[in-house]
């Protein structure tokens, strides 16, 4: 055979040789065949726009529970459920007429231990506590207290929705950290630092200007809201202290697991004697069946989402998440119950923010992302010189207007007292 009659091959990962001619026959990289079934169009199955349809569905609600989705998605997702299992709670004691707190909470831990014992069996989100050495001995004399601090924290803090605000509540809720610092001192978890005490006394301090400026105060209420903070503080730092031996540790899911039989068990019997025999079935069907297994669900679904954003966030982000969450639900008692703020309040709990930030994130932390934010503004402005005067034209317009009207009269104009008032004048003077 002739060298004309050659075949030459050629491949990537050789350089090719010897005389080139345009007759030359080159062997195929691909099977025709193969490409026409690869990029041969779904349409003669399904209609191209149920297609979209279900490739949109299947990336972006599904993935939902993947370990690879967004963390924009978590951290939506959990101040989202937060914020409106606390508003739905108010609307069920408070709207609704139900003023049963123990009995709401009961049907909470009630719902979760029903739900935990399920997902064990028919998922593998609980094979974390096969990890766990749990025995009698460990249940009742860990579980059991962190049961019972868990219990009374949902109880006081059920109760005060029956007497309080939900903005006024959420600052007053601002001091969970310090009472946490104070419970972790007086039972040995942590070592007692002045300058730490001092950072947190400046949430103590806005705090304490918030209540001076609280316009419906009631101190049942507040005593309500300080006994939950103070059970909540217990029982974290009992937690703590329990996940501190590496063969307790377990996830939140998995806590839930361990601590809702108990907690509804406690619960139950403290209704048994103070609410059920007062509830009536009238009642229960005025808030209905499907809004109390909606809050239920709810209130699971928030212990779910701790689990999905547990590993996928920063101390900063979470700090600043809480943040926007207590500022989302002051916005929203304002806006749905009408719930009047004075500008004292507004200026206490912006101190408590300003402190809970620091104290939780350190002025280290702090300084530097006010540089990179810092850094970031300045090369916006270079970039558009022209929205950036725009926005910080419309920012102090905002913080102007806002400033007026948070220091005008809260009195209005009232023909009727200006007339009572001229009425008045003229008696006086005539006598």
């Amino acid at each position: 055979m002739t060298d004309p009659e050659k075949k030459e091959r050629l491949s990537s990962e050789y350089m090719r040789s010897g005389p080139s001619s345009p007759t030359a026959p080159v062997l195929p990289t691909v099977n025709p065949s193969v490409e026409k079934t690869v990029h041969e169009s779904p349409a003669n199955k399904i209609h191209p726009a149920f297609y979209v349809m279900y490739v949109l569905a299947k990336t972006h609600f599904l993935s939902y529970f993947k370990t690879d989705c967004t963390d924009e998605r978590h951290y939506s997702t959990w101040i989202t459920l937060s914020s409106t299992i606390i508003l739905f709670n108010k609307w069920i004691l408070d709207t609704a007429k139900f003023h049963y707190p123990i009995t709401l909470t009961c049907w909470h831990l009630t719902f979760a231990t029903v739900m935990t014992q399920v997902m064990s069996r028919t998922t593998t989100m609980l094979d974390g506590r096969k990890t766990v050495k749990m025995t009698g001995r460990v249940y009742l004399r860990a579980i059991v207290p962190i049961g019972a601090a868990f219990s009374l924290s949902l109880i006081c803090g059920n109760l005060t929705y029956l007497y309080l605000s939900v903005a006024f509540i959420q600052m007053l809720k601002a001091c969970t950290p310090v009472a946490v610092l104070l419970a972790g001192w007086a039972m040995g978890v942590q070592k007692p630092d002045i300058k730490v005490l001092l950072n947190v006394s400046v949430i103590v301090v806005g705090v304490i200007i918030a209540s001076i400026g609280e316009i419906k105060f009631v101190l049942i209420g507040v005593l309500f809201q300080i006994g939950g903070i103070i059970f909540e503080a217990i029982r974290l730092v009992m937690v703590e202290r329990l996940l501190s031996s590496a063969e307790h540790k377990m996830d939140p899911l998995v806590s839930l697991y361990y601590f809702a039989p108990v907690c509804a068990f406690m619960n139950f019997c403290v209704a048994l004697v103070f609410e059920l025999p007062r509830i009536q079935l009238e009642e229960v069907y005025h808030v209905g069946l499907w809004n109390l297994f909606g809050n239920g669900c709810l209130a699971f679904a928030l212990n779910v989402s701790v689990v999905f954003l547990i590993g996928r966030t920063s101390g900063l982000v979470m700090t600043l998440c809480g943040v926007l969450k207590d500022i989302l639900l002051v916005a929203a008692s304002i806006a749905i119950w009408h719930t009047v703020i004075s500008p004292l309040q507004y200026f206490g709990y912006s101190v408590a923010l300003c402190g809970l930030v620091y104290y939780k994130l350190g002025g280290a932390t702090i300084k530097s992302k006010l540089a990179d934010a810092n850094m970031s503004w300045a090369e916006y402005g270079v970039k558009h010189p022209i929205r950036r005067k725009l926005i910080v034209l419309g920012i102090t317009m905002g913080f102007v207007v806002t400033l007026m009207f948070g220091l005008a009269p809260t009195i209005g104009y009232d023909p009727n007292m200006i007339r009572d008032a001229i009425k008045s004048k003229a008696k006086t003077d005539a006598n």
